[in-house]
């Protein structure tokens, strides 16, 4: 495993990360999120990414418990805010109100007394910015949140908080955490040019388009029942688009250059996201120790010019490149 700096801070990351997005509380409970997170570790994954909405806040606890007895300062612990975690008109956005709660609850779940990076989980257009940074910053202030970031913002929204907190004298936004991967680049046209400038990562989120890139679906085969594809409840939603023979022809392109490396697509999508120095981490779920292994292989490899250069004529067909895919809705969600 190869390590990272997040941003313009001192502190470092495993350039494969460990999330729990759609698995913990959903497809794998405690005693499988316990292999898991065991697998990360001995495969030198030290970064670990949640958010209190994941599972019903459910993720954040199993998480937790599986940290549980570790050194603390041996890893990187990321969660979010914004999303929904009650009922009531204040718990969710990104008030002060929200915010402060929202973190004391996540430091209970996680069962730790800081996290190291807090991030907004989209921008919320019904709560003045300055609010939010300010309650970002008074987060950090108090020791409870070491960084803040943010995910799935414009460029714009990003650059209109990067001069509150300047004018302010607030701690900056270090990090921004969008989906990205080789079929769906579309950060790369505003979003990173900005974040190079100013000392921003990216942590990206489904760096294997949701198992696409993994070549487990391939043009006229079924979707494997057990599959994250064949599970219309759970997140199968995300993947209908890509859930078709054309579509699949194109990545099933990538299995000879992964095979002529000696990886698995899986590897070569993650090497090709690494090739990007703006990516500080690529977050990966599993369900299965083996899923954790096999992917943390994709730290350390480098694709030369050549072969990013095949890979993105193999998926030039179905790549999306429209920065406008970008945004968090309104109202609040």
């Amino acid at each position: 495993m190869e390590y990272r700096r997040l941003g313009n801070t001192g502190m470092y990351v495993s350039e494969i990360s460990y999330g729990n997005w759609i698995t913990h509380g959903n497809q794998v409970e405690a005693a499988a999120a316990n292999a898991c997170v065991k697998a990360a570790f001995e495969a030198g994954i030290t970064t670990f990414d949640t958010a209190d909405v994941y599972a019903g806040t459910k993720a954040e606890t199993i998480l937790g418990a599986a940290l549980k007895g570790v050194k603390r300062e041996s890893y990187e612990l990321f969660t979010k805010v914004y999303f929904p975690t009650g009922t009531g008109k204040n718990d969710r956005g990104l008030s002060r109100k929200h915010i402060m709660e929202s973190c004391h609850a996540s430091l209970k779940r996680l069962q730790t007394d800081h996290i190291d990076l807090y991030q907004a989980h989209r921008f919320d257009y019904e709560t003045p910015l300055e609010e939010t940074l300010s309650a970002f910053d008074d987060l950090i202030r108090q020791g409870k949140v070491n960084y803040i970031g943010v995910s799935n913002w414009k460029h714009t929204e990003i650059q209109d908080a990067l001069k509150i907190q300047d004018d302010k004298g607030y701690n900056r936004i270090v990090s921004n955490q969008p989906s990205y991967s080789a079929i769906y680049r579309v950060i790369e046209a505003k979003i990173v040019p900005l974040c190079e400038r100013e000392g921003i990562s990216q942590i990206v989120y489904s760096p294997l388009a949701q198992g696409v890139l993994t070549g487990k679906y391939l043009p006229g085969k079924k979707i494997p029942a057990d599959s994250r594809g064949a599970n219309k409840n759970n997140n199968g939603q995300f993947m209908q688009g890509m859930m078709n023979d054309e579509f699949l022809s194109h990545v099933a392109k990538l299995q000879p250059i992964a095979a002529a490396h000696e990886i698995t697509m899986s590897q070569l999508a993650l090497a090709w996201i690494l090739s990007n120095p703006n990516v500080a981490t690529a977050i990966m779920g599993a369900t299965k120790p083996k899923q954790v292994t096999e992917n943390a292989k994709g730290s350390g490899i480098k694709l030369d010019s050549s072969v990013i250069k095949e890979i993105n004529a193999a998926l030039k067909p179905i790549v999306q490149t429209d920065p406008n895919l970008m945004g968090s809705p309104k109202p609040r969600a």
